[in-house]
């Protein structure tokens, strides 16, 4: 299932998932810093969407109050409340 989602206070400006049961088959960002971003996708691959929010909730970015992993955090805990 493919699922979008709009971040806040990010320089992304949307990420898509694609999702089956409890996995991240794949991650992609459109917009914010590239290299970075396509690491991170790499990572996501295959991993529990618990285990990425467990590891990317309240990851900073410089001062910002928020950042992608962050984002991408509240974006599977989001998904999470809308399969309720």
């Amino acid at each position: 299932m493919k699922y979008s989602y709009k971040p806040q206070g990010v320089c992304s400006r949307e990420f898509i998932f694609e999702i089956e049961g409890d996995k991240v088959l794949s991650f992609q960002s459109i917009g914010g810093c590239p290299g970075n971003l396509l690491g991170i996708a790499s990572l996501l691959k295959g991993m529990n969407i618990d285990e990425i929010i467990a590891k990317f909730t309240n990851v900073k970015c410089g001062t910002k109050e928020t950042s992608c992993p962050d984002q991408i955090a509240k974006a599977l805990k989001s998904y999470k409340e809308s399969k309720k």
